[in-house]
C-alpha cells in the first residue's frame, strides 16, 4: 500500500513525457503505474487534467540570512518559493557575514532547522586567500563560489593567474565551482574615468565585454586546471558568443535569469531601482540572443538570482545608480515566467524540466534524490492546470519585497499543488503544511 497516490496526471520529465499515476511511500517515488492501474493508498489524490512535474531546483538565491533579515529570511523565502513550485533553493553566502569558513557555514545551517517550508542547500565563499577550503568542504556544500568583480577585496579574483591558482587546488575535488564573471580593470578604469553616476554610467562599467571577458577566463582556466565549474548570470549577445564556441574545452555550466529574457535597459526609465541588478540589463539584440540560446539548448540551467530589497531601501535616493542596492524577487514567480516561455515556443516543457529540475540537481550534487520524477528519488511534485491562467501580483508576493518586476502579467497555465518529500505542502495557493523543508548536501 501507498502512502499517496496521484492519478490521472500527465509526468512531465526532461526526457519527455507520459500518462501514469505516482505511488508515493516513505517521501520517495515508490512507482509511476499505467493509468488506473488498481493500487491501494492512505491517500488518493485525483490530478486528472493536470500536469507533474518535478518540483523546481532554484540554484541562485539570496535569502539574506543572517544578518539582512529585514530584507528576507529563511520562513519568508522558502514560503515564496513553495507558492511557485520550488522545492529546492541552493542559498548563495553573501550575507552579513559572507559565509566564508565551516563555523559560518554551520551556524547557518543549524539556524534553518525546523524553519524551512521546502529544502535548501548552502553555497560557500571562497576567500582571496584560500583559508578554511578543507573544513568547509567536510560540511558537504553544494558548491563553492568565486567571484571575479565587484566584491569586497577579501573575495576577490581579479586576474586569471588568481582564478588559475585557486581552481588548480581544488582540481580533481568533487565539488562544483561557480563562478561570476566580470572584469575589475574595467570597474576600476571607470570609477577613474569619473562621470554622472548615472545609468548609463553604471552600464558602461558592466559592458557585456566585461562579462564575456570573464567567461573566457573561467573556461580557459577550468580547462587548465580540470576543474568543475558553472558560470552564473550570462545575459549577453558577446557573452553568449564566447560561450557556444570556447564551453566544449572544459567541464563547465551556464545560467541566466528570467528577468534577462523580459527586460532591456529600456525599461529603467520606467521602472528604475526595482530593475537594478547585476549585470545590467542589456538591449533588445541581447534578450533575442539569449531565447535563440536556450531553444538550441545552449544554457543549462534557469536560476533567479532572488535578491529581494525594502521598497524603502529601493526607492531612497543615492548618489548613483550604481549605489542603489542590487536585485529584486524573483522565487514565486520562476514556473510562471517559464510557462510563458513555453507559451511563446522558446522552450517546451521537458526543456522547462531540464533548465529548472535536472540540470541543477545533477550540477550540484543533489541527482541521487531530485531532479525528476523517477522511481526511488524524493517525491518532490507540482502540479499545474494548462487549462488556467495565472496573474502574477504584487499582492500575492510572500517575499518580504512585497512586489515583482512582473507584477501584471498574465500566463498561461496554474500552479494548483505542491509536494515536498510526498506531503502536499500547497493546495490552490496556501501553504497547508509549513516548515516541511530540510538542510540538503551536497551528495544527498
Amino acid at each position: 500500500m501507498f502512502d499517496t497516490l496521484i492519478t490521472g496526471g500527465t509526468v512531465i520529465n526532461a526526457n519527455g513525457e507520459r500518462q501514469a499515476d505516482v505511488g508515493i511511500s516513505d517521501g520517495r517515488i515508490a512507482a509511476l503505474l499505467p493509468p488506473g492501474m488498481q493500487s491501494d493508498a492512505r491517500t488518493m489524490i485525483d490530478a486528472g487534467g493536470r500536469l507533474l512535474l518535478p518540483g523546481l531546483i532554484d540554484a541562485h538565491v539570496h535569502l539574506r540570512e543572517p544578518g539582512l533579515t529585514h530584507k528576507e529570511d529563511f520562513e519568508s523565502g522558502t514560503k515564496a518559493a513553495a507558492l511557485g513550485g520550488v522545492t529546492t533553493i541552493l542559498d548563495m553566502p553573501t550575507d552579513d557575514p559572507w559565509t566564508a569558513t565551516a563555523a559560518q557555514l554551520s551556524d547557518k545551517m543549524e539556524m534553518a532547522r525546523e524553519r524551512l517550508h521546502i529544502d535548501v542547500g548552502f553555497q560557500a565563499v571562497i576567500k582571496r586567500n584560500g583559508q578554511d577550503l578543507d573544513a568547509l568542504l567536510d560540511l558537504k556544500p553544494v558548491s563553492l563560489e568565486l567571484f571575479t568583480a565587484d566584491v569586497p577585496e577579501a573575495y576577490l579574483f581579479s586576474d586569471i593567474d588568481a582564478v588559475t591558482r585557486i581552481l588548480r587546488r581544488l582540481a580533481g575535488l568533487d565539488i562544483l565551482i561557480g563562478i561570476s564573471p566580470g572584469d575589475q580593470s574595467i570597474l576600476a578604469g571607470c570609477a577613474s574615468a569619473g562621470g554622472k553616476g548615472d545609468i548609463q554610467d553604471f552600464l558602461a562599467s558592466r559592458p557585456p565585454l566585461a562579462e564575456a571577458g570573464g567567461i573566457a577566463r573561467a573556461i580557459l582556466a577550468a580547462a587548465e586546471t580540470g576543474t568543475r565549474i558553472h558560470v552564473r548570470q550570462i545575459n549577453s549577445a558577446l557573452g553568449v558568443e564566447i560561450w557556444r564556441r570556447l564551453r566544449d574545452l572544459a567541464d563547465a555550466t551556464v545560467e541566466t535569469t528570467p528577468q534577462n529574457l523580459f527586460f532591456t535597459a529600456d525599461d529603467y526609465a520606467s521602472m528604475g531601482a526595482n530593475l537594478k541588478g547585476s549585470p545590467p540589463l542589456r538591449e533588445s539584440r541581447d534578450v533575442d540572443a539569449l531565447h535563440r540560446a536556450i531553444s538550441d539548448g545552449l544554457i543549462d540551467i534557469m536560476a533567479t538570482d532572488h535578491a529581494p530589497h525594502m521598497p524603502a531601501e529601493k526607492a531612497a535616493r543615492y548618489t548613483t545608480f550604481a549605489d542603489i542596492p542590487g536585485g529584486m524577487p524573483g522565487l514565486q514567480t520562476l514556473l510562471a515566467v517559464m510557462l510563458e516561455l513555453v507559451g511563446r515556443r522558446v522552450i517546451d516543457l521537458s526543456g522547462l524540466v531540464r533548465m529548472c529540475s535536472l540540470n541543477p540537481a545533477r550540477r550540484f550534487g543533489l541527482g541521487r534524490s531530485k531532479g525528476a520524477i523517477a522511481v526511488g528519488l524524493d517525491a518532490d511534485i507540482i502540479a499545474v492546470d494548462l487549462n488556467q491562467s495565472t496573474v502574477i501580483s504584487n499582492a500575492l508576493q510572500a517575499t518580504r519585497a512585497g512586489y515583482t518586476p512582473f507584477d501584471g502579467r498574465v500566463v498561461a497555465g496554474r500552479l494548483t499543488d505542491v509536494f515536498l518529500h510526498g506531503e502536499h505542502i500547497v493546495r490552490d495557493g496556501v501553504l497547508t503544511l509549513p516548515n516541511r523543508g530540510r538542510v540538503v548536501r551536497h551528495g544527498d
